[in-house]
């Protein structure tokens, strides 16, 4: 039985990443899988994306957090949520940060510095590590990261791969949407920690 040190396990990111991939069974078959998968995703990116901004069009509750500041953009906002399309500016930023995401996670060895980034998305959604405009509850970002996984799954169904690739790569995908979910939810319970505490 191998000893963990839970409390080592909120304070080392790499410990705990190290740990829920042995836990998960994510190593060097599924970094394959899925950097083997990069080039028949490629050309699908900007529609997975696509998808993605309409599904969070559809909700005042996703829809309300492209009116607020965001960290990076200087472009001009949206008065209100009404007046937001699908062609400003800022959503347009907004997607290059998506599709930049997607290809990070298709094209980059699982290093160390994979992990520090994977740990950055968690942070950057919340107002005390991101943008201080922007609290994005966690209710939603569940939400996005659950329809993000099934939007990539149907995606990969839609390959044409034979049927052992095609498990293996959804199999690799979904630990890996698994891990990105940990490192998003842990910045959130530090955030309530904080709050009841103070």
């Amino acid at each position: 039985m191998r000893r963990i040190d839970e409390n080592r396990l909120e304070s080392d990111l790499a410990y705990r990443f190290a740990y829920l991939a042995e836990f998960m069974k994510f190593g060097s078959e599924e970094t394959s899988a899925i950097h083997s998968a990069a080039p028949l995703l490629a050309s699908r990116v900007a529609g997975l994306v696509d998808v993605v901004y309409v599904k969070l069009f559809s909700y005042d509750a996703t829809k309300r957090h492209f009116v607020s500041q965001q960290e990076g953009f200087a472009g001009e906002l949206a008065a209100d949520v009404e007046s937001l399309t699908l062609d400003d500016e800022v959503i347009n930023f907004r997607k290059q940060h998506l599709a930049r995401y997607l290809g990070t996670l298709v094209t980059k060895p699982y290093d160390s510095k994979m992990v520090q980034y994977l740990d950055a998305v968690g942070k950057m959604h919340t107002p005390r590590f991101g943008s201080a405009a922007i609290n994005v509850p966690l209710v939603q970002m569940n939400a996005l990261l659950g329809f993000v996984a099934d939007a990539l799954h149907a995606t990969i169904f839609d390959l044409g791969l034979d049927r052992q690739t095609e498990i293996r790569t959804l199999r690799a995908f979904s630990k890996l949407l698994w891990l990105q979910n940990d490192l998003i939810n842990r910045h959130y319970a530090a955030e309530l920690v904080r709050e009841t505490s103070a």
